[in-house]
């Protein structure tokens, strides 16, 4: 046992190499497969631990090729779905040692113990890049593959120390069941939940064309709108009014959130609402812009451009100062622009320039900030 010991912590170097080389390795399946994945980790085994599992289990190893474990990646994905996405893609890229791995999310007895994923023993393929030229490129290692809640089971359970039923009380050991139950349940439905999401994206295109007016207004309804239709040109009408470019592609995920949040707020909740308004209001729209940019530039402007959905921000803004039962302030609110200015100063250039142009401002006491 001993010998062991002192062979792996004198070689320990090269276990640390090869745990970042399995890690790239999976880290670049995982990205040339597309897969949107919570995190990806790896460790090597410390010397204690390595003693302690030898005392545990005498004269099962003989050598260090013996312990499987000495080096370990793990997968924690977000749906139970993607550990058979990922496991495929391991089985096609390592020898796998079947007789020391297993599937225990296919251990499906009513009263099983546990909730734990996948667990493959592995060795590289030949020729696979981050393996090659190392001193222990064909050197067994772990690979887990959980999903999230997978992992949160595993924790929490490693954290009471219950390894094995017999080990759990009969109390305990009943409310371990209905929890494992409860997490597969949730699973399950976030499963159908990201496919629901999937689905109503895939038919959005479609339902605008035919039923704009049953299309709600939703983060994903806006993302679509973003780069089309009346939206768009829309957008395009007011950058070219300002004389800037209209940002495409600018990186701001949470931006259509944003957009339907304000749209939802001024009273706007479908699509063909948006679209009639948009048209409807288009000259105001751009009128409006063109006037607030010189008060705004470095909120307004980021980058020297303007941003998607530029025009609905303009609308949203201009239907709050035309209606006393909205307020301007919320509007600028829900803009996010605190990162880049002053929220009432932007709100005081707001409602000058609306009543420049309109005359409908008169700054009652019910929208004082």
């Amino acid at each position: 046992m001993h010998s062991l010991v002192a062979e792996y912590e004198s070689r320990l170097t090269e276990f640390e190499t090869l745990q970042w080389a399995a890690r790239a390795h999976v880290q670049r399946l995982l990205d040339e497969a597309g897969l949107n994945i919570h995190h990806v980790t790896s460790r090597v085994k410390k010397p204690a631990s390595l003693a302690d599992k030898l005392r545990r289990k005498p004269g099962r190893h003989h050598g260090l090729e013996d312990v499987t474990d000495l080096v370990g990646v793990r997968v924690i994905t977000y749906f139970e779905s993607d550990v058979n996405v990922v496991s495929k893609l391991v089985e096609g890229a390592y020898h796998v040692d079947w007789n020391n791995s297993v599937d225990k999310s296919k251990m499906r007895d009513p009263d099983r113990f546990g909730y734990m994923g996948v667990h493959y023993v592995v060795r590289p393929l030949a020729g696979t890049p981050e393996f090659e030229g190392l001193v222990l490129g064909a050197f067994p290692l772990e690979i887990q593959i959980r999903s999230i809640l997978q992992h949160a089971w595993a924790e929490i359970e490693h954290d009471l120390g219950y390894k094995n039923p017999d080990a759990v009380p009969r109390e305990v050991r009943r409310r371990f069941y209905r929890l494992a139950g409860l997490l597969e349940m949730a699973d399950e439905e976030f499963m159908t939940v990201a496919k629901l999401s999937r689905d109503y994206g895939a038919t959005l295109p479609q339902r605008l064309a035919e039923e704009p007016d049953s299309v709600f207004i939703d983060a994903q309804s806006m993302k679509y709108l973003l780069g089309t239709g009346t939206v768009f040109e829309l957008d395009q009408r007011v950058a070219d009014a300002l004389n800037v470019m209209l940002l495409v592609g600018w990186p701001d995920p949470e931006r259509p959130q944003h957009l339907a949040s304000l749209l939802q707020y001024v009273g706007v909740h479908s699509v063909g609402q948006l679209h009639k308004e948009l048209l409807r209001c288009a000259d105001d729209i751009t009128r409006f812009a063109v006037a607030l940019l010189p008060r705004v530039r470095n909120s307004w402007m980021p980058a020297g451009g303007a941003r998607p959905g530029t025009s609905i921000t303009h609308y949203a803004l201009l239907r709050a100062g035309e209606h006393p039962g909205l307020d301007v302030a919320e509007v600028v609110h829900l803009l996010d622009l605190s990162s880049q200015g002053s929220e009432q100063r932007f709100r005081r250039e707001v409602l000058a320039v609306l009543d420049e142009l309109t005359g409908l401002i008169d700054e009652p006491s019910s929208k004082q900030a």
